[in-house]
């Protein structure tokens, strides 16, 4: 939880290196803050029947657009690859690929570009 909350503090930061575990432990508790947002939607009956989520998923979802965006970013930096490489997602199925392949990726080694290597430092 406290890699959710550290990526939260960092809401717009796009600068910087965050190392695979904070990456994954934020997708984690993401997904399943999602999740839960659509029980509720569909408990409280405001989940749209042809979409499956309404209301509550979709003010979730606006509100961590952002640091999703953001720790991506700095997951590709701490590989060494540009932030500009999150637009391989939009190729048909090969780009969702070759990203879940650079989002598994070791840390570069040492100091990049975009800074210190986390795993170094917490180390």
């Amino acid at each position: 939880m406290n890699w959710y909350l550290k990526v939260l503090k960092q809401y717009a930061d796009f600068s910087g290196r965050a190392r695979r575990k904070e990456y994954w432990m934020f997708f984690l508790f993401n997904t399943i803050f999602a999740f839960l947002a659509a029980i509720i939607d569909n408990v409280v009956g405001t989940a749209s029947p042809d979409l499956g989520y309404g209301v509550f998923c979709g003010i979730y979802s606006l509100a961590v657009l952002i640091p999703s965006l953001a720790v991506g970013v700095r997951r590709l930096h701490d590989i060494g690859d540009s932030g500009w490489m999150l637009l391989i997602a939009l190729i048909p199925l090969i780009g969702a690929i070759w990203l879940l392949v650079l989002m598994v990726s070791d840390s570069q080694e040492g100091t990049n570009k975009w800074g210190e290597n986390p795993k170094e430092i917490t180390a």
